[in-house]
């Protein structure tokens, strides 16, 4: 941290912003607060062009090569999950998937379209690594399903996905702006996957339809389809990943969400 205080100035006060990489930091000087982060995607200053994050101030390159930037630090707190059913966040989240600007920038970074075929293949690839396929009837459904419904993912619009709507990072400010942040896991792939975690995870399903429509869709047999299809395959994809760190309290819970998610295809989707 020396370092950055180094280039900073010895009058700004640095601390770190905690997280799991270590490469976020807050860095205050007298009443003003920036916040900085470390080695951060060149997609950052066209999410603040659009005023999806905080206003970016500025961009260096530090002599080790690492580039910082700074971001304006604003007043606020993370979205509790019930805010998450508000209008604004469906609106927040269609703005995004509307962006040609953040399309053609991912674009630009070198970033192509996910296919479901291609995801369909990774997660098979994950689950026979990891062995699941022999020790859980869950997961042999969930492939099953997953193989069934395909075509009906095809062909869709592809659009930039942030891939993490976790309300934690949907920061609320106090004078009532929203902004997303976390972009790491950022794809160009079907909106589906983004708002169906929303809608699953924070919506009432008697909701769904309202909030879709505040979205900009309207709910039809075919969009419930993708939506499960790509619940499915992030639920796979969480199975896999606490399997292979031994974290087994945490796999069963997803196997849980699993069977639930696979009880629902066949009793309501498929009949």
């Amino acid at each position: 941290m020396n370092w950055l205080k180094q280039a900073l100035g010895k009058e700004w006060n640095v601390t770190s912003a905690g997280g799991l990489t270590g490469d976020a930091f807050i860095a205050e000087n007298h009443n003003r607060r920036l916040f900085l982060k470390r080695n951060s995607s060149p997609f950052l200053a066209v999410l603040s062009a659009e005023g999806i994050v905080p206003k970016l101030v500025w961009t260096k390159r530090m002599k080790n090569g690492d580039v910082v930037t700074a971001q304006e630090w604003l007043d606020g707190r993370e979205l509790n999950p019930l805010e998450m059913q508000h209008h604004q966040v469906a609106s927040l989240i269609r703005k995004i998937h509307n962006s040609s600007e953040l399309l053609h920038m991912l674009m630009r970074m070198g970033k192509k379209a996910v296919t479901p075929d291609d995801r369909f293949a990774e997660i098979a690839e994950q689950v026979k690594s990891n062995n699941l396929m022999e020790q859980h009837k869950e997961v042999r459904n969930a492939i099953h399903y997953l193989h069934r419904l395909l075509p009906v993912t095809r062909g869709q619009q592809q659009v930039v996905c942030h891939c993490d709507l976790n309300h934690n990072n949907i920061l609320l400010t106090n004078k009532g702006q929203l902004y997303l942040v976390d972009w790491d896991n950022a794809m160009i792939a079907d909106p589906a996957m983004d708002f169906g975690f929303v809608l699953k995870w924070y919506i009432p399903q008697e909701d769904w339809n309202e909030w879709l429509q505040h979205y900009g869709i309207t709910k039809n047999e075919q969009l419930i389809e993708r939506i499960y299809w790509y619940l499915i395959i992030d639920a796979l994809s969480y199975l896999c990943w606490h399997n292979e760190r031994n974290e087994m309290n945490k796999a069963y819970s997803r196997l849980k969400d699993l069977s639930d998610l696979n009880f629902h295809v066949e009793s309501v989707i498929l009949n």
